[in-house]
């Protein structure tokens, strides 16, 4: 959600701003997907940072309907902020992506450092994106270049 100032950020500093967008994007790209499901905070999947970056680079974006949105934002802010990570709720996450799959979703951006919380290692669907674990990688990958 932060992202939506990065702009702002690059503009007011002298060193390169390693954008969680343009990271995402390059992830998305090297596995050939051009259409990609974007979950996250309500703000992050309604307001336009995210998906017109990733439009600007060839990449379709699908988000959830108000329903679902409105059901991950509080599961993001009432469950897992606080640490409580239920089933239900993974459950119920999970299934938003599949729908969006059977909408033609590729692939599903994790755009919330707290979907980190949720066990992935089973999930058997379209590939996930966690966007913490694509920046954590971009700035080593920068910080290690020559």
């Amino acid at each position: 959600t932060m992202h939506r100032v990065a702009p702002e950020v690059a503009g007011a500093v002298r060193i390169r701003l390693l954008s969680v967008v343009d990271a995402t994007a390059a992830a998305l790209k090297r596995q050939n997907i051009t259409r990609a499901a974007l979950l996250g905070t309500r703000f992050t999947m309604e307001m336009p940072f995210y998906r017109t970056q990733l439009t600007e680079q060839g990449i379709e974006v699908l988000i959830p309907d108000a329903v679902e949105r409105d059901a991950i934002h509080k599961i993001i802010f009432g469950e897992l902020c606080k640490g409580d990570i239920r089933e239900n709720s993974r459950r119920r996450f999970f299934d938003i992506v599949a729908r969006l799959a059977d909408q033609g979703a590729e692939g599903a951006i994790l755009g919330c450092t707290e979907f980190s919380l949720f066990d992935t290692k089973g999930y058997a669907g379209v590939p996930l994106f966690d966007t913490t674990e694509i920046h954590a990688q971009a700035a080593v990958d920068w910080a290690l270049q020559d």
